[in-house]
């Protein structure tokens, strides 16, 4: 197992804690962070003595806000190190749908864009009554299109989930938990002790049902990993483009980006 500079990575009875620890930066992933993530999670899935794991993110402002754009821009000191953020980003949804053990995210503050996703690909999601959950690709000029909208709208249903993506609108613990895109809403100060009481509750059920469980419910929307590669693909272009250069430029400059000019 690596040394981690991007993440904390813990264990403790049966239980794993991935918590993202960029705080300076809401949490938001390059392709380091993604790349410990990954390894940590496998070290879960080869550890047998873990049950379930916790997904979450360092302080209280913020789960996850997604891709980290300043990094985006610039590519990073160490981007010669690592693949494009996108290829970690499927390699990891592959991971926490396939681990065979459930995967809660514990979200307090901002989980936007990349990381509304990441919570809602996750088995369960607990969220703090500070949370509040968005997409914002269409306004810098990108769209995960593969699980952050298809499996979406299975969640909410396909009108809340086209609102998400083409509004660009946040929506507060009490809204997600009213449209199902959360399992349930505790004070800020108590999230991490319900999670605690959620997995002590899986801890006490059958792993190989609660394996099986997972790969049944799974088995619907798996064809959906089709559907992301070749969406990955597309982005992977459509990212080179002036269009998806002016929304990364418009958030970098903290300014309302000029699309008009792209409808043609």
């Amino acid at each position: 197992m690596m040394k981690y500079e991007d993440i904390i990575y813990e264990k403790n009875k049966g239980k794993a804690a991935i918590t993202i620890n960029r705080p300076e930066v809401l949490n938001a992933f390059r392709a380091k962070t993604l790349y410990e993530m990954i390894d940590a999670i496998i070290d879960c899935w080869k550890d047998s003595s873990i049950g379930v794991l916790v997904l979450t993110g360092a302080g209280d402002r913020a789960f996850c806000t997604g891709g980290d754009q300043k990094e985006k821009k610039n590519r990073g000191k160490d981007s010669e190190k690592y693949l494009p953020v996108g290829q970690y980003v499927a390699q990891l949804h592959y991971l926490i749908r396939n681990i065979p053990k459930p995967v809660i995210a514990a979200v307090k503050g901002y989980a936007i864009g990349g990381g509304n996703v990441l919570h809602v690909i996750c088995d369960l999601t607990i969220a703090a009554d500070n949370a509040v959950f968005g997409q914002v690709g269409p306004k810098v000029g990108s769209v995960d299109a593969g699980f952050g909208t298809a499996y979406l709208s299975r969640i909410v249903g396909e009108k809340k989930a086209r609102e998400i993506w083409y509004l660009c609108r946040k929506y507060t613990a009490a809204e997600a938990l009213e449209m199902g895109l959360v399992n349930t809403v505790v004070k800020n100060d108590e999230l991490m002790i319900e999670v605690d009481k959620w997995c002590n509750e899986i801890l006490e059920k059958s792993p190989t049902a609660i394996k099986l469980a997972k790969y049944s419910f799974n088995s619907d929307t798996d064809h959906i990993f089709g559907i992301s590669r070749m969406g990955l693909s597309s982005l992977e272009l459509f990212h080179t483009t002036e269009e998806a250069k002016e929304g990364t430029n418009a958030f970098l400059e903290k300014r309302t980006p000029d699309f008009n000019k792209y409808r043609s």
